[in-house]
């Protein structure tokens, strides 16, 4: 396999492909991780009706914000991914919950 070019080397299509492709495993195995958080925290809460926390979930989407900020990412896209990851981490946490 050939070498992973960071974004601004790339110079043909191929190269931004490979990254990309590179990434999203990356990213994936990632998600995998932040999976794993979620069963612990369906094992470790008390009660199905501590999974849905509205004020965390808005302190998670405000952090990943402010880091999208700082970092020169798209606040909106990143705004709209999170929404996205939280609520499916939600969904994931109490169909844990719900299977122990």
């Amino acid at each position: 396999m050939s070498e992973i070019l960071p974004g601004e080397r790339c110079t043909n299509m191929a190269e931004v492909r490979a990254g990309v492709d590179t990434l999203d495993r990356e990213l994936v195995a990632l998600l995998r991780r932040r999976f794993d958080y979620m069963d612990a925290a369906a094992r470790i809460k008390p009660a199905r009706g501590a999974v849905r926390d509205e004020a965390r979930k808005a302190q998670v989407i405000a952090q990943a914000r402010d880091e999208a900020a700082r970092i020169g990412v798209p606040v909106a896209a990143v705004d709209e991914i999170w929404e996205t990851l939280v609520e499916a981490s939600i969904a994931y946490e109490l169909a844990a919950f719900d299977a122990r």
